[in-house]
């Protein structure tokens, strides 16, 4: 029971702090990222833009930031009801196990379409590179995930005790 709560909680923080991301990326009009100069775009958040550290084309710029705005409008932020409706789950007097899986599997879902258009967006800008961008790309990628590997492990707080 307690694991259950633990994992309700944490996935709350994570789609809670999800949601405030989203709803604060159509406050600024979606200014999220990098621009594809490698440049903070007004209303940043400093997020890791793939793309970064390519050579890319003015043209390549220009075609990836209209993506962009086209995606842009088809953004949605996690419904206020749903994190409403999961507060009240957490906050009940009895816990309704049954309730809160239903309501997190409904919010994973919401999450999972967001994630899909997004890489269906990135993976059309990745279509607009020349095959040496894709190569330098993928390379990068590696690096990356050779450094993610190689950082420890995030250990729970009841494990740091």
């Amino acid at each position: 029971m307690r694991k259950v709560t633990t994992l309700v909680i944490a996935s709350m923080l994570a789609f809670g702090s999800t949601a405030a991301f989203a709803a604060d990326t159509v406050a600024t009009a979606g200014n999220w990222c990098h621009d594809f100069d490698g440049k903070m775009m007004k209303g940043g958040r400093g997020h890791h833009n793939m793309f970064e550290g390519l050579n890319l084309t003015e043209q390549q710029r220009q075609q990836m930031r209209d993506l962009m705005r086209q995606h842009r409008g088809t953004k949605t932020a996690m419904p206020v009801a749903d994190r409403e409706a999961m507060h009240s789950l957490i906050t009940a007097d009895k816990f309704d196990e049954a309730a809160v899986r239903a309501q997190a599997e409904k919010m994973s879902k919401q999450q999972v379409e967001r994630q899909v258009e997004m890489a269906k967006v990135r993976n059309q800008m990745y279509n607009l590179l020349t095959p040496e961008q894709k190569t330098a790309l993928n390379q990068m990628h590696k690096q990356r995930m050779a450094t993610v590997q190689q950082a420890p492990a995030a250990q729970p707080a009841s494990a740091q005790k």
